[in-house]
């Protein structure tokens, strides 16, 4: 496994930046045809569709903004999680050099960019020790500007009259989506933690965007609650890249996560158009690449 794994990893970073999702690309063709003909929201996703053609055929990223590179990795107890992530490194410098990737690490401090896709912090890594033998691993690139319009509020909030329940919930969310205005490039996926802490809703939330558009959440409340949020967050006129029009989102994803009682928070994890993922497993020397990933199945 460890003589596999870099180009594994090289791999799905080349399938995440060129090659989007069969179930993503469904959902965007599906809300071209109900936008009106000649609109601004029409053209603004024929245009994408074609992109996401174009990405495909030449292999090359469907978006300048690459994103920062999120690991979700189970692997067997006697792997070392430090071969692990340098396999990624590794991997992700390979992919700045083919292109694959943009070199987009920069230091925060001096402002200086490492140049090959690394650095602090820098891709991602959750590790995850499973009782199997074999490795399963997902991977997220999401752009900054997505990045940027995500967001938190603290319940109650007394400006949207949003308590401490899932209306509350459903309040807070599509003010966030409101209030992004398409500037996260619109239609966008929301990845939703109810509950945890500051740190652990954000790492929850985004966890989500892993998730099929179309499967259906096994919490028949927060199925409901995907579902109205979806329907309503459409309702809203922002539309592809805030031109209106009645396809603002995508998908809604929500998980629920135990909080201290004196907390409340609402995460959101906003990903642009563009939800980039791959995923593989490696077994017994070989790997398979996959188009649903293994984060949420069964352990």
């Amino acid at each position: 496994m460890k003589k596999i794994l870099p180009e594994t990893c090289l791999e799905m970073l080349r399938l995440a930046a060129t090659d989007l999702p069969p179930d993503v690309e469904q959902v965007m063709r599906d809300a071209a045809r109900r936008e009106a003909g000649g609109t601004a929201a029409s053209a603004a996703l024929g245009i994408l569709i074609e992109n996401i053609a174009m990405a495909r055929a030449q292999s090359r990223p469907m978006c300048q903004d690459t994103g920062t590179n999120t690991w979700w990795i189970r692997h067997p107890e006697n792997m070392s999680g430090r071969v692990i992530r340098s396999a990624v490194v590794a991997a992700t410098r390979k992919a700045v050099k083919a292109g694959f990737l943009r070199p987009n690490s920069v230091d925060s401090v001096t402002g200086q960019n490492s140049g090959d896709g690394t650095g602090l912090l820098h891709p991602v890594v959750h590790l995850e020790q499973w009782a199997r033998a074999d490795l399963a691993l997902d991977l997220l690139l999401k752009g900054g500007g997505c990045e940027n319009v995500s967001a938190q509020m603290a319940l109650p909030d007394v400006s949207i009259s949003a308590g401490r329940d899932l209306e509350g919930v459903r309040r807070a969310v599509l003010l966030i989506v409101q209030k992004a205005q398409g500037k996260g490039c619109s239609p966008g996926v929301l990845g939703i933690c109810i509950g945890g802490d500051r740190a652990t809703g954000f790492a929850a939330a985004k966890e989500q965007l892993l998730r099929p558009l179309r499967d259906r959440n096994p919490d028949p409340l927060l199925a409901d609650l995907e579902k109205r949020i979806l329907a309503e967050a459409n309702t809203l006129g922002v539309g592809p890249m805030g031109f209106g029009g009645a396809t603002t989102l995508l998908g809604v994803k929500a998980v629920k996560a135990h909080r201290l009682p004196a907390s409340f928070f609402v995460t959101v994890a906003y990903s642009c158009w563009s939800l980039r993922r791959a995923h593989a497993r490696i077994s017994r020397g070989r790997a398979a690449f996959a188009r649903e990933p293994f984060v949420h199945k069964g352990r």
